[in-house]
Parts: structure tokens; sequence; C-alpha cells
């Protein structure tokens, strides 16, 4: 099985093309800096590297949407398959690439709500699918959270109604 999920910050701006044909695709490469695990040794070489720079290549609407979204800094969350491949540069020397194929991508952090923007902006995820468009939603807004994390329950909505016991 070849997966690989990945949750890391953008390094820059998307570089994104579109292919050439019938039905024109964009095609989206972006480099996540993605933390590695583990503790950092102690009074050795702090200039060790702590984060891998991972290639990812979106494509179709995924491309268009990493595009229109994603900016430098960004952490967002990528699921995709591995793939490796080759080719000879000017020197003639054989050079192997490494890149994350990506079937779904979002947004890892959510945006401040004072902060304006779009609204579609944070916690919806990003494949194959669509945008999400301007979908209006019956959930309350997130200000009724309470501190724990969890948010009030109307006492006008009826136990029977909820999905849990």
């Amino acid at each position: 099985m070849n997966r690989v999920i990945l949750m890391g910050r953008l390094t820059r701006d998307p570089e994104v093309r579109y292919s050439q044909g019938e039905r024109s695709m964009a095609i989206a490469r972006y480099t996540l800096a993605v933390d590695r695990r583990g503790r950092r040794n102690q009074g050795q070489d702090d200039q060790q590297q702590t984060a891998d720079f991972i290639t990812c290549v979106a494509f179709d609407r995924s491309g268009e949407f990493a595009e229109k979204y994603f900016r430098q800094g960004m952490r967002v969350l990528v699921s995709g398959r591995i793939q490796t491949g080759s080719y000879t540069n000017r020197d003639g020397q054989k050079v192997y690439t490494t890149e994350v194929i990506v079937d779904d991508q979002e947004f890892a952090d959510s945006k401040n709500p004072s902060a304006g923007g779009d609204a579609n902006y944070g916690g919806a995820g990003y494949g194959n699918n669509s945008y999400g468009g301007s979908q209006q939603s019956s959930r309350p807004a997130p200000s009724s959270a309470i501190g724990d994390g969890f948010m009030n329950i109307p006492d006008s909505v009826d136990d029977e109604g909820l999905p849990f016991n």
C-alpha cells in the first residue's frame, strides 16, 4: 500500500501551471516543511535539520484550490501517494525525485474569525471534490463554545433528537 499523510507549513506560495490540450488542467507544486518528531539532542549540533521538505503535486481542482487559497506559512494537511522518478540533468548526472501526489488537502489551522476573509477557509477538506461553495450551516457560531472546547446545547433542543445517549 502506498499512502502518506503529512502535516506541515508551506515554504512558499504554490507554483501553478496549466496543461495544454483539449482540456486544460491545473498542476500545482508546493513544498511542505514537515517537523520531525523526537527529542532534540542537547548540546549537539544546533544546525541539525529538524524538518523535512517534501514536494507535493496537486492536479485539476485540487491544484486550482491550492492556487487560490494556499499561501506561504499556512499549515496544511495532505494525504496522497509517494511517486518516485528520475531524469538525467544537463551535466549527464542521473537525478532521483520523490514527491507526493495529492489526493486530499485541507487547512490544518482555522482562520481567525475576526480577521474576516473567506468563510470557506477553515476546517474543510478539498481533494478531488468541489470547493464547498456558499453553503449555509445550521451549526451555532464558534463563539458559543465554552472553555473546555464543547459547545453549549440550547435548552430548546430535545434530548431525543441528539445522535447519542
